[in-house]
């Protein structure tokens, strides 16, 4: 799949011209993306365009025009893009209260962990989390993580062929499972490309 370059990337100026259409085409495109994992946890999946998009609000946010500065947020967001045989995914963890938040990430500790998806009759695959730096310790999670979830050939050979798929939690403080819908199954299958 292909990564971002500073050639991929529209200037602060066209960006400010272009963004309330750019920014309507990602929201609606994330809409395929996004598997609810119960009433508290979602999973964004990423690609090319949603990491376009984070880069290019950032820059705008930060109002950064420098090549070194610029090179920094596509080194940062690059390797949230899927390589191909892998999936990469945001895990957002979300209470409207503050308070109730607090207390359910101290019952979450490794819940990062336990998100799996699963593709046809093949097993469960873990997501790997945060390989860029633990957000987790024995006390408490985060509320976002950043995973990847690792594909064989066969599994995504099924995937692309119509497979079921499935995803879920195995995690005793948020427990949940929910088969995902053709339109976001056929999503994922192009980040197979």
């Amino acid at each position: 799949m292909e990564k971002l370059s500073r050639g991929r990337l529209l200037s602060l100026e066209r960006y400010a011209a272009e963004r309330a259409a750019f920014r309507a085409r990602v929201m609606a495109h994330k809409r395929s993306r996004r598997v609810a994992l119960g009433a508290h946890a979602t999973l964004l999946f990423e690609d090319f365009l949603t990491m376009q998009y984070q880069v290019q609000e950032m820059l705008r946010a930060e109002r950064i025009f420098e090549a070194n500065e610029i090179q920094a947020e596509l080194d940062a967001y690059n390797p949230l893009i899927p390589d191909g045989g892998n999936w990469k995914a945001t895990l957002l963890i979300e209470y409207q209260d503050v308070d109730e938040r607090r207390q359910a990430l101290a019952r979450m500790a490794g819940i990062e962990h336990r998100v799996w998806a699963r593709i046809g009759d093949f097993d469960r695959v873990f997501a790997l989390a945060n390989e860029d730096m633990e957000r987790s310790n024995e006390e408490k999670t985060a509320a976002v993580h950043f995973l990847r979830f690792e594909w064989t050939p066969p599994a995504i050979a099924a995937l692309c062929a119509g497979a079921a798929l499935k995803m879920g939690i195995d995690h005793a403080a948020l427990p949940y499972e929910v088969a995902v819908g053709a339109n976001i199954r056929e999503a994922l299958a192009k980040d197979f490309d």
